[in-house]
């Protein structure tokens, strides 16, 4: 199986692997805490029946027609929240919006609605309503337009998605109609309007978007694993991971009964994102939500794998970054597993931080949740250190150079000058394994570059997006290139890239709330996955070329000409160790995870204008090479 399988599993798929490990709050370096007791800081508490919530569903009408019908899509929204606000109660929602509530499900342990397909939804997925309900929330699950119980079409990611989640913020806010299974409109009496969304995945995305259309009520959101740029999840520097994306996702999360009648929706889609190229276009940025990060007034708690190779962490730091430039009020955590969500890998201090975050943003309790550390990164399985922010404000960029070696063989990473360097050679083989091409063995030099620097005489960190810039000449009008950032040096580490990517599931069950009926509070336990290696992938990277001017524009290269070809790597944030060595390999077109390129061109890189930029904390002098 090709290691690109692994993009499909949160939206193609659908699934969703999660992690868990021993709870560990890691505070400055690596002193342990332990979970905050009830009392200190102050928190809601459970005094509302669970047993005796009152359960419901409501259609929201909103103002699209997306199966050009004639008739405005009304979308589904089932709600739990405690008896008493039939009475005096008010009570703040927590939302989680999705497309998987029919089938592929939520959750490590996929849930769904209706299990046995009843016509009955049995469950409210997760753990939110068990836990949060009797603390005094409402708990709000819409379906994302044209799933599950919602009229119309899904759009992959556009406009018309996030206008289909807005509309039941509206009417949590008295702006919008609803009607209930009877046909009787009804209205939110029994909130005080303060919604805060939450989730993972598409989930997440959904949380991203409603944020960055301003919409007022929406007070916090906490995005796991979310998207911020369609583009960036299908594409890197010019290059499609694989074709028909976005057309094959709104073909897998539509209604099931809606399959021929959103057929033409799904012909646009694939028209429209255009795979020939892999360009960014209009329909890509109607797709991205940074454009519109000024809009956003909810404050933002978001988590985010560092391995999360499905998401990639390009998809949070841009993010993260123009929130910065907003002042949003934020707090992060970064893992080092892959498309998890914290319930399962910190799954003790995830519930409280959660917990104390609805508290202060949506019942305006004065916790302290807002004067701890902004940042928490897992650094080894378990252990989290805490800083002031993300990226590290030490961070400053430091330029290594490409040499050749004086053997000939591998070359070097180094911050003294090349001016005297030669160019090297390589031919593209897209079919190279990513293990072939990081190995030191010389032999593979003909079809990819490796650059070491020297043993390591003391740690060296990291903090941001590393900067690729080649000077390269090619024989064709086309070439790709891939460059990886690797560790090399013997360790144990989180293994990402095994099944549950970073965790293991166990068959026991802790209880996180309260139980009624089929609902249960309990969920499987989990263990983080680690294993012994002699080298890590750190980071990768990809560009088409013919992008070098703009991701917008495509542009045949001359052969024989020298072209300035610059992209940025996926962020990080990684501590190399004392005896290790940073090593670069640069490549030709990637089969692993791209669609790769047809010409297996040779590449020339002129080393004097070609660099590794990296954002290390303490800049130059935090390197000894």
């Amino acid at each position: 199986m090709k290691v690109r399988s692994k993009l499909l599993k949160f939206l193609v798929t659908g699934t969703a692997l999660f992690s868990m490990s021993l709870p560990s709050y890691v505070h400055a370096q690596t002193s342990t805490s332990p979970v905050k007791a009830q009392s200190d800081p102050p928190l809601s508490q459970p005094k509302y029946a669970y047993s005796d919530a009152i359960r419901e569903t409501v259609f929201v009408e909103s103002n699209l027609d997306t199966d050009d019908n004639g008739k405005k899509d009304r979308i589904a929204m089932d709600i739990i929240r405690p008896k008493e606000t039939e009475g005096s109660l008010r009570v703040p929602v927590i939302m989680d919006a999705s497309p998987y509530y029919e089938r592929l499900g939520r959750g490590n342990e996929s849930e769904v609605k209706d299990k046995d397909k009843d016509g009955i939804n049995e469950m409210f997925p997760l753990w939110y309503d068990n836990y949060f309900v009797p603390r005094g929330y409402a708990v709000a699950q819409p379906e994302m337009v044209g799933t599950n119980q919602s009229d119309g079409c899904p759009t992959t990611g556009g406009p018309e998605e996030i206008e289909s989640i807005k509309a039941t913020v509206d009417w949590l806010n008295g702006r919008a109609k609803a009607w209930n299974k009877d046909g009787k409109e009804v209205e939110a009496y029994w909130t005080d309007g303060k919604v805060g969304m939450i989730g993972k995945s598409y989930d997440g995305t959904l949380a991203n978007g409603v944020a960055a259309t301003g919409v007022e009520g929406l007070k916090t959101i906490v995005p796991i694993g979310a998207i911020s740029s369609w583009y960036d999840y299908y594409r890197y520097g010019g290059i499609p991971y694989y074709k028909g994306g976005p057309s094959g996702l709104a073909r897998t999360v539509v209604n099931s009964k809606r399959q021929a009648q959103c057929e033409p929706v799904r012909q646009q889609i694939l028209q429209e994102s255009d795979d020939a190229t892999g360009d960014y276009n209009s329909f890509w940025d109607k797709r991205n939500y940074i454009n519109d990060v000024k809009n956003v007034k909810a404050s933002v708690f978001l988590i985010h794998g560092l391995n999360d190779y499905n998401v990639k962490t390009n998809q949070f730091s841009r993010w993260w970054a123009e929130l910065a430039k907003q002042n949003v009020p934020r707090k992060i955590w970064l893992a080092q597993t892959g498309h998890v969500d914290p319930f399962d890998f910190r799954r003790s201090e995830w519930v409280d931080t959660l917990h104390q975050w609805f508290d202060y943003w949506l019942k305006d309790m004065k916790n302290n949740i807002m004067d701890e550390p902004m940042a928490d990164i897992e650094r080894s399985a378990g252990t989290w250190n805490t800083y002031s922010t993300w990226p590290d404000k030490q961070a400053d960029y430091v330029k290594i150079n490409l040499a050749a070696n004086k053997k000939g063989e591998t070359g070097e990473l180094t911050k003294h000058s090349v001016l005297k360097s030669p160019s090297i050679s390589f031919t593209d083989n897209p079919f190279l394994t990513e293990k072939q091409l990081v190995q030191t063995d010389a032999s593979l030099n003909k079809n990819r570059l490796l650059f070491l620097s020297e043993p390591l005489s003391k740690s060296v960190r990291f903090s941001g997006t590393p900067k690729i810039e080649l000077s390269t000449a090619t024989n064709a009008e086309d070439t790709n290139y891939t460059a990886y950032l690797v560790d090399y040096g013997t360790d144990t580490r989180v293994n990402h890239e095994a099944r549950g990517e970073g965790i293991t599931t166990l068959t026991e069950e802790d209880c996180w709330g309260e139980s009624a009926g089929a609902d249960d509070a309990c969920y499987k336990k989990t263990v983080k996955n680690t294993h012994t290696s002699d080298y890590e992938i750190v980071t990768r990277s990809w560009m088409d070329a013919q992008n070098y001017k703009s991701l917008s524009v495509t542009t045949s290269l001359s052969p024989g000409k020298p072209y300035q070809v610059r992209w940025d790597a996926l962020p990080e944030d990684y501590i190399f160790k004392p005896g290790h060595r940073i090593g670069l390999v640069i490549a030709g077109s990637d089969d692993n995870w791209t669609v790769p390129d047809t010409t297996k061109a040779e590449n020339t890189i002129l080393l004097p204008r070609s660099s590794l930029r990296l954002p290390v904390v303490g800049g130059e002098q935090a390197i000894d090479f």
